[in-house]
């Protein structure tokens, strides 16, 4: 029954039909790299408000009040010859991301990540020092568009939902589409909460599931707090957060009752997996009762952190079990891809070689390195600098490399590209760039590259071996061997401005090699090799659908299977 079921698997790429081989289990040992459901997923990364406007009766134009420096709607703020930013409300919406859900999966995406959808504060902030162009961490005159400044997180905030679509309605929606939801969320940090020169609504505030006032920094810098005497200031430490923001006290139960009510809730709405804003300014302990309870209303449930730091020692922590198990963004990782794949230095790129290093397959510090989110730019820091040509090469390592891809919204046009926060990099996405974007090359080959990937599972979970990573060619294998199925993929990157010639012999087995980007098969026999050559800034993937049966191939995956769990 098995065998029939995995025989049917078949997917179609570009006319060619793939078929994944089946295997009878107990005459071939497991080799994967990974057997994490979530790992079949490609993640595209919208900041909601800033994607597509579809409904807008919610925009709260008017919210604010007349007063110029509280109104929440359309803050630019200029730049150079003639450029802006945008640190106001602009619209984008559920309905905006669900409209478009067949844009994104067209592209070969599974999952939509949102950012936080708690309600915000009604007005801009008053405090901190003013948001200027090009500034990082400067909050005065800003709203919280972004969906990071919670001040009740039980609630929806009002900029999000449409008639019939509120949060379960969007994700049941995007479900229907082929799409799951991964919700953005926060647990160490509110609302800017000090500063203003008179104390704003909501700023600083919490409230309860019913809309109760449970705490409130009154305005006060965090040493003038006195959570010993006053009730309302038991929800926070007194020490500084990020910038002006309430930086809330995981050593307080209350907090984590909180926390985990609300997230539970968004949970039981259908959100697919969780990604955990600022992960690294919470002890590990938190993190890990917090994954308990959540698994506890979600067995199996993923969740990914954000620790913005390159030090592989630093954000591997977060992946072992004893802190709760929770993936994180490869960072380190996403240091080299732009490297690698941007304009470099004097416009010079390094080669992969930069990128082998990084990627932990044996004897690393992580979990399991083939778990973690691969990207190269995110809202919190410029977008990848680079060319048409540096984006296409980006995509191809990032969809058959180790690890679960993640595209922000507009990569896929170069939208933006080298911008960062209050400097463009947030700017509105909006229908017309939609509509326009297939044609562009970086949305094409974007597509062509997601969709292999979507068919294959050894680039989803198959261990990596590497053949060659130099300069501008990296060639190496993805290995899957597991539950009746097997597929070995063969992965040929050339990031050059020339065609260029590989010839792999090694760990090469025999047998019918499918290429399934260019098309046809190649025949390989014993101890034979296979040569082809991949166009400049181009990728080749070849698919052996057949149980690993050659002796080196099958110690080397196994090898790398049994070193690439660090703990």
């Amino acid at each position: 029954m098995r065998s029939n079921m995995a025989r049917a698997i078949r997917v179609s790429l570009a006319s060619v039909p793939l078929l994944v081989a089946t295997t009878a289990q107990a005459a071939t040992p497991d080799i994967y790299g990974t057997l994490e459901p979530f790992a079949s997923e490609a993640v595209y990364f919208v900041v909601t408000d800033r994607f597509v406007n579809g409904d807008t009766s919610n925009d709260q134009r008017e919210q604010g009040g007349a007063d110029p420096a509280r109104r929440t709607f359309d803050r630019r703020i200029p730049g150079p010859n003639g450029e802006s930013d945008n640190i106001g409300y602009l619209g984008g919406d559920f309905k905006g991301v669900l409209d478009n859900a067949g844009y994104i999966r067209g592209m070969g995406f599974t999952s939509v990540w949102v950012t936080p959808i708690v309600d915000q504060p009604d007005e801009a902030f008053t405090g901190g020092k003013p948001a200027s162009w090009g500034s990082f961490w400067t909050d005065q005159g800003k709203t919280g568009y972004h969906g990071y400044w919670g001040v009740n997180f039980y609630k929806l905030d009002e900029h999000l939902p449409s008639p019939g679509l509120d949060f379960g309605g969007f994700t049941k929606a995007m479900q229907g589409q082929g799409l799951k939801v991964v919700l953005d969320i926060v647990g160490n940090h509110g609302s800017p909460s000090f500063t203003m020169p008179v104390d704003q609504p909501k700023f600083g505030e919490v409230y309860d599931a019913n809309g109760a006032l449970l705490a409130d920094h009154q305005n006060l810098p965090p040493d003038q707090l006195d959570p010993q005497h006053n009730p309302l200031h038991a929800f926070f430490h007194t020490t500084p957060e990020i910038a002006e923001l309430s930086n809330f006290d995981d050593t307080n139960p209350a907090v984590m009752d909180y926390l985990a009510g609300a997230y539970a809730q968004w949970l039981d709405q259908g959100a697919a997996a969780l990604r955990i804003d600022t992960i690294g300014w919470m002890p590990h302990a938190f993190w890990k009762e917090f994954a308990r309870r959540m698994r506890e209303r979600r067995p199996g449930l993923f969740m990914f952190g954000e620790n913005f730091d390159y030090h592989p020692d630093k954000i591997a922590p977060h992946t072992w079990a004893e802190n709760g198990g929770i993936s994180v963004l490869d960072f380190p990782l996403k240091e080299r891809m732009g490297e690698v794949f941007g304009r470099g230095k004097d416009g010079k790129q390094a080669g992969y070689e930069r990128l082998e290093g990084r990627l932990y397959l044996r004897g690393g510090p992580y979990a399991n390195p083939y778990d973690l989110m691969t990207f190269y730019d995110n809202h919190d820091m410029p977008r990848l600098d680079a060319s048409d040509a540096g984006f296409i090469d980006a995509h191809n390592w990032l969809f058959t490399a180790r690890g679960i891809p993640v595209v922000y919204y507009g990569s896929e046009v170069g939208f933006m590209r080298g911008r960062a926060e209050h400097a463009g990099n947030r700017n509105y996405f909006g229908q017309e760039r939609v509509d326009g974007a297939a044609g562009n090359p970086i949305h094409d080959s974007l597509a062509r590259i997601a969709k292999v990937r979507a068919a294959s599972p050894a680039l989803q979970r198959g261990v990596q071996l590497d053949v060659l990573m130099k300069g501008d060619r990296a060639a190496f294998y993805r290995v899957y061997q597991h539950d009746g199925v097997a597929q070995t993929a063969l992965v040929l990157l050339n990031k050059g401005d020339a065609p260029a010639a590989f010839e792999v012999k090694r760990w090469l087995q025999a047998g019918q090699w499918r290429a399934a980007l260019g098309g046809g098969e190649i025949a390989v026999g014993e101890k034979g090799r296979l040569d082809a050559t991949v166009p400049a800034h181009g990728v080749e993937v070849y698919l052996l659908d057949a149980p690993v049966t050659r002796a080196d191939l099958l110690r080397e995956s196994s090898k790398s299977m049994a070193a690439g769990r660090g703990r």
